[in-house]
């Protein structure tokens, strides 16, 4: 099946919807149509003046869920313009005439509007699908499928009786315009977030300006709620729902925006922790969810799946740091029962966290979950019962830290976790460093190393998993991975490598910059310092609005069917602050401390609004490293690596 070409769409997005078309504004097939809850509520929506298509001047995306396309009818001064808004349960489109000649200008627009109700897993497959037409019923118009979906478009102002039509006559520089609202109505009301950050940066480099901007207001728009708390779904058009494992890393790398995400994140989660065993949806007690759709929408996949062996110990990593980042103890303390269960999780595993697919599944279960990605330095595709390096790494990080957290609230099992975190590091070491000097990607169920030099080695840096010399040899092999625009999946040497495959070559955003923020914390600032150059020069070959992942070439070829956005994607630009400012946030201590990357590869910078707790930080480094910071939250003292405080701007509160 071919790839969708979703690079040359323009995507509005306002989750759980999300709208797709050509540059030009028109839906003319394929993966193009307003999407509402997993299910295609527009499959086509056409406008024509006089019988033709305006000729397409230009497109402007206005914002994450915005967009504007302008065209003109030919030798006629008509200016056509479709201002195109993604809202939760649909979104309206306005169309404009506007008249910039110097006589009154009559015309007949015509609006064609059709939908195919399709899920999104049956569009992406490239299942044929047929179009019913929208009919008038009760002052709008609708389209109903056999299962009970149901889509209203309301129009204003009224067109003909019997077509979306409208003969008009527009006077010499005057406007008219009609508004289209599309509105899924067979699901709850979905209210629209307010804008929830104010987080901003000007550097030296306008580089970072951007990225960040960009991706602050791609996770605005990809959140959405479920109840009273909210998270990121992970990214449009395919996967606009809760996905265990993106969700947790998007939370994660999007700290500097607040806890709040991270919280619902998190209780959302709990909500779904596995209570029974269930061999259809691999459900177990303790395990946090793979992803989760309506019913309705299904594909391939049980609604509720469990098939992820590394959400449940990213789990436990991210209540540890959200609450380092200010979570409020009572709402940390409600989440301990779900992270002593996720631990038992772990525990439970023979060895090492492995899996194997049950066939019925997905083959693969870490994040490189793709059928051939985990792969042999010879280009073997790995299969049976695998142990993925960055998962022991995240299930010794989530022991130490969960222990960390039990010490903190008085409950017992401190001593158990560190020693069970110690003896699987013990483990690692003799079963997963390969002759060549460097981690595995993974071992199978009879020891075999998986040998190939894959990018999963980069996020064991900064868990405590590996020793000083370990960390240094990871941070050598992954220079071997990096290209201008970030790092490799698998590297040039290996014989399975392709820069254009999904996991075998390929560059993704979220990957390079838990290796990045891994890097800095280790103490490997140069090798930080590339990968944050590296990133934003994607951002800018990618107007700022960093995919799902891109080509490992040297020219980032955009990968046709890649998201965009996609919620980790767009974590990578506050997650990039964090390294750049050498950001570590401890509330509970008190404490705030800042180690910079220096020289700054981005010059003199300022950070504003970066949430911690309840207040908000505003700090500026030089282009030599030196912090200076100018507001904080009261309760915490700003140090410096060193242990010394940081210099205080006179405005600023000292906690």
């Amino acid at each position: 099946m071919a790839q969708h070409q979703l690079h040359e769409r323009v995507t509005c997005v306002a989750a759980p919807a999300t709208w797709l078309s050509g540059p030009d504004g028109r839906m003319t097939g394929g993966a193009d149509g307003l999407f509402v809850e997993d299910r295609r509520a527009l499959a086509r929506l056409d406008v024509t003046v006089d019988g033709a298509p305006p000729e397409p001047l230009r497109t402007r995306r206005t914002g994450a869920a915005s967009a504007v396309f302008a065209g003109v009818r030919p030798a006629s001064g008509l200016l056509v313009t479709r201002a195109r808004l993604a809202e939760p349960n649909g979104g309206t489109e306005t169309v404009t005439l506007s008249n910039e000649s110097d006589e009154p200008l009559g015309v007949l627009l015509t609006v064609t509007a059709a939908t195919d109700f399709a899920t999104t897993g049956a569009v992406r497959d490239g299942q044929p699908t047929s179009t019913v037409d929208f009919e008038p019923a009760g002052g709008a118009w609708w389209a109903r499928s056999a299962d009970g979906m149901a889509v209203r478009l309301d129009v204003t102002p009224a067109p003909d009786a019997d077509a979306l039509r409208w003969a008009v006559t527009v006077p010499a520089g005057q406007t008219w315009a009609v508004e289209l609202r599309c509105t899924r109505a067979d699901v709850a009301p979905v209210p629209r977030a307010k804008r929830f950050s104010t987080l901003r940066v000007a550097a030296a480099d306008a580089r970072l300006d951007a990225l960040v901007r960009a991706g602050v207001q791609d996770l605005d728009a990809l959140r959405r709620t479920d109840g009273a708390d909210i998270y990121y779904s992970a990214g449009s058009p395919w996967y606009l729902t809760l996905f265990g494992r993106d969700a947790l890393w998007a939370a994660r790398l999007g700290l500097p925006l607040g806890v709040e995400v991270a919280a619902g994140t998190l209780r959302a989660l709990a909500a779904r922790q596995g209570t029974a065993y269930d061999g259809d949806t691999e459900e177990e007690p303790g395990k946090i969810l793979h992803e989760v759709r309506p019913a309705d929408a299904a594909h391939r996949l049980p609604p509720v799946y469990y098939g992820s062996v590394d959400a449940t110990a990213l789990f436990v990593c991210t209540l540890a740091e959200a609450y380092r980042w200010g979570m409020r103890r009572d709402a940390v303390a409600a989440l301990l029962p779900n992270l002593e269960a996720a631990l038992e999780w772990l525990a439970g595993h023979d060895g090492f966290v492995a899996y194997r697919s049950t066939g019925a599944g997905l083959t693969h279960q870490g994040w490189k979950d793709s059928a051939d990605g985990v792969r042999f330095a010879d280009g073997r595709v790995a299969a049976g019962t695998l142990a993925l390096c960055e998962v022991q790494a995240y299930a010794y990080q989530a022991a130490r830290a969960g222990a960390d957290l039990l010490d903190a609230f008085g409950r017992p099992g401190g001593p158990r976790w560190r020693a069970w975190a110690d003896a699987l590091a013990e483990r690692f070491r003799a079963a997963f460093w390969c002759p060549g000097g460097y981690p595995a990607v993974a071992v199978t169920g009879t020891g075999e190393q998986v040998d190939g030099v894959a990018s999963n080695m980069g996020h064991l840096l900064g868990t405590g998993l590996l020793a000083p010399a370990e960390r240094a040899a990871v941070a050598g092999h992954l220079e071997r991975l990096r290209s201008p625009y970030g790092l490799r999946t698998l590297a040039p040497s290996s014989a399975g490598y392709d820069p254009g495959s999904y996991h075998a070559g390929s560059v993704w955003p979220h990957d390079t910059a838990i290796a990045l923020l891994g890097l800095a914390r280790d103490g490997h600032r140069r090798e930080a310092a590339a990968l944050v150059t590296a990133l934003l020069a994607a951002g800018e070959r990618f107007d700022h609005r960093l995919p799902e992942l891109y080509g490992g070439d040297d020219d980032a070829t955009p990968y046709p069917a890649a998201c965009r956005p996609q919620a980790w994607a767009a974590a990578a630009g506050p997650a990039l602050l964090v390294a750049l400012l050498g950001l570590d946030v401890d509330v509970p201590a008190g404490r705030i401390t800042f180690d910079p990357l220096a020289p700054s590869p981005v010059g003199a910078f300022r950070v504003r609004g970066l949430k911690v707790a309840d207040g908000e930080l505003d700090v500026s480094v030089d282009a030599g490293g030196a912090v200076t910071v100018h507001n904080g939250p009261v309760g915490v003292v700003f140090l410096l690596a060193d242990g010394a405080p940081a210099r205080i701007a006179r405005a600023a509160p000292v906690g």
